[in-house]
């Protein structure tokens, strides 16, 4: 069981794990989940970090369409900064507890300001990491939101 898992199961929310056999070689966890889950790219999203102003030990969650990719202002509006950047992919795993690749917007080992892009809200359920490579944890975008505090942002491009 992971963070995220205990998590979900402890909240009571409805939500239904999927796992696929990763492949190292992969060069996109997301794409790599979406062919091998059968899922629309559009559902599945990724969870990337980001440093507020510049400082790796102020980071944010930004989670996003596997389909596009994060839109860097976007994301320093919502937040009210001036300056976004991504993190530093060891400072990430620190923060989070979960290794890249399999970091989930759930159960992270430190409570982080989280985004979730708009286009999740016309989704009925979304794929995230369920913090471990080849796992996937499907759930409504208000029970993501709900258990990670955060909130719809147009982050994505």
């Amino acid at each position: 069981m992971t963070p995220a898992i205990n998590l979900a199961r402890k909240s009571k929310v409805e939500f239904s794990l999927h796992q696929y056999k990763h492949d190292p070689k992969s060069e996109s966890y997301g794409e790599e989940a979406a062919i091998a889950l059968n899922i629309e790219p559009e559902r599945v999203f990724k969870t990337l970090l980001v440093a507020i102003n510049g400082d790796q030990k102020e980071l944010a969650v930004a989670v996003v369409p596997v389909s596009g990719k994060l839109n860097l202002k976007g994301v320093a509006n919502a937040l009210k900064a001036k300056k976004i950047m991504m993190a530093d992919p060891l400072q990430a795993q620190r923060m989070t507890g979960y290794l890249v690749g399999g970091i989930s917007p759930l159960g992270q080992k430190k409570c982080l300001p989280t985004l979730l892009d708009a286009s999740a809200s016309s989704q009925e359920t979304i794929y995230v990491s369920a913090g471990k490579r080849g796992l996937e944890i499907e759930l409504s975008p208000n029970d993501l939101l709900q258990l990670t505090g955060g909130q719809l942002a147009e982050i994505g491009l």
